[in-house]
């Protein structure tokens, strides 16, 4: 086996192990039902399946239920709820209004009633009802987007704005409880950042708000400078929380692969948080340095990477850490670094990521594109693909950040 298949294997098994179905449905067994009325609320990318497992262990004690995720992640009817399609990682007409049912099927709840919110990754896109014209708060995301804040620092704008994120949801849906059940796509697990914290008691202040907009020199109009001045809720009496999964297992299990491959591994961090060029070429500079190891090695980092826009070509975070990495590794056989997001997505693209080898720099030198100037661009999309890098596997219904992988296999098949 190549090191390029072995990595393809890593990817199919690290998806498939944080696939979240099965913890859903384990800690739904022995749910405590309420003595009224229970509604499902379902928002991200991984919502339709978290429904669905949720519909398997809790039949028809659901009363109703409605699932907002991203464009083609629905996989068919589900019995019972409502199911809507969205914009991400920009929210559109069909979030707002998606949420605006969510709020509308949650009104008038009583204390006896409860709801469930199965909370995943991409729901600060997705389960949007703007404070603001949805045009201008579209404007900020971009401009967020494309200033290399993190992702705690987006969140901290978006939750400002918005009448749902920052435990707005969950003050809507008083007196009802609410009992949230999460798989964290955010560094660290910090609950008031995942899908910027709909029912979670919210930590960051307006003040830090304004500051981070400063920071980045995005301006606002006086709308926006109005809705900061109301606080996001700092306490809620009516809301509990479990987190079922993060990148942490992402990792834990490409290291299982990677050891049943017969690599020694190495988890560098599960913590990654940087630009994504320099994550790559640091992977680069670690093959470099072990390019002479006498035992197959395998550097695994998960996390979540940041783009700062240049230019105007396409491609996502995992793509453009993979394409700063070719350079460095050109000429080293047995060696492949690559960089998926867990969801099947990246960026505004088809692709999950990105893969390259020792022949990559090669096939992009002949192809005559030059990768500093791909980069630069932000067209990692274009110049993987014409080095055959991408990494396509369509939407996995899971999302539990990224996760970047770099081997050095001794048998030298690559």
């Amino acid at each position: 086996m190549s090191v390029l298949t072995d990595a393809q294997e890593i990817i199919r098994a690290s998806v498939q192990a944080v696939l979240p179905g099965e913890n859903v449905k384990k800690e739904l067994r022995g749910y405590k039902l309420p003595t009224g009325k229970l509604f499902v609320v379902s928002v991200g990318k991984a919502a339709y399946t978290m429904a669905a497992a949720a519909k398997e262990i809790l039949g028809n004690k659901i009363h109703r239920g409605i699932v907002i995720t991203k464009y083609g992640h629905i996989r068919g009817e589900l019995e019972g709820f409502e199911c809507f399609e969205g914009g991400h990682p920009i929210p559109d007409e069909n979030s707002f209004l998606a949420t605006d049912r969510a709020l509308r099927l949650t009104e008038n709840l009583i204390k006896e009633d409860e709801v469930l919110f199965l909370l995943s990754g991409g729901a600060s896109a997705l389960f949007e009802k703007p404070m603001i014209q949805g045009k201008e708060l579209q404007r900020i995301t971009r401009r967020l987007l494309g200033s290399g804040a993190d992702i705690t620092e987006m969140n901290i704008v978006r939750k400002h704005l918005s009448c749902v994120k920052g435990g707005r949801f969950a003050q809507a849906c008083m007196p009802a409880h609410v009992h949230s059940v999460i798989l964290s796509d955010v560094v660290g697990s910090r609950l008031d950042s995942i899908g910027s914290g709909p029912t979670c008691e919210d930590q960051s202040t307006s003040d830090q708000t304004v500051k981070i907009l400063k920071k980045y020199g995005i301006r606002i109009g006086h709308e926006a400078e109005r809705a900061l001045l109301r606080e996001t809720p700092k306490e809620l009496k009516n809301a509990s929380y479990s987190v079922i999964g993060d990148v942490s297992l992402l990792c834990e299990a490409a290291a299982s692969k990677c050891r049943e491959l017969g690599y020694e591994v190495c988890i560098l961090t599960d913590s990654l948080s940087c630009e994504a060029r320099e994550a790559g070429a640091f992977l680069a500079a670690i093959a470099r340095t072990h390019k002479k190891a006498e035992k197959s090695i395998a550097f695994i980092a998960g996390g979540e990477t940041v783009v700062h826009l240049t230019g105007k070509g396409k491609g996502g975070r995992n793509q453009e850490l993979a394409l700063s990495a070719a350079e460095g590794i050109s000429g080293l056989q047995g060696v492949c670094i690559f960089s998926i997001g867990s969801d099947g997505t990246d960026g505004p693209t088809e692709a999950a990521g990105g893969i390259v080898d020792a022949h990559t720099a090669c096939r992009l030198k002949r192809a005559g594109i030059d990768i500093y100037k791909a980069l630069k661009d932000n067209n990692a999309y274009d110049a993987l693909q014409a080095a055959e890098g991408l990494v396509v596997t369509g939407p996995t219904g899971t999302n539990v950040n990224d996760v970047a992988v770099l081997l050095i296999k001794r048998r030298l098949e690559a």
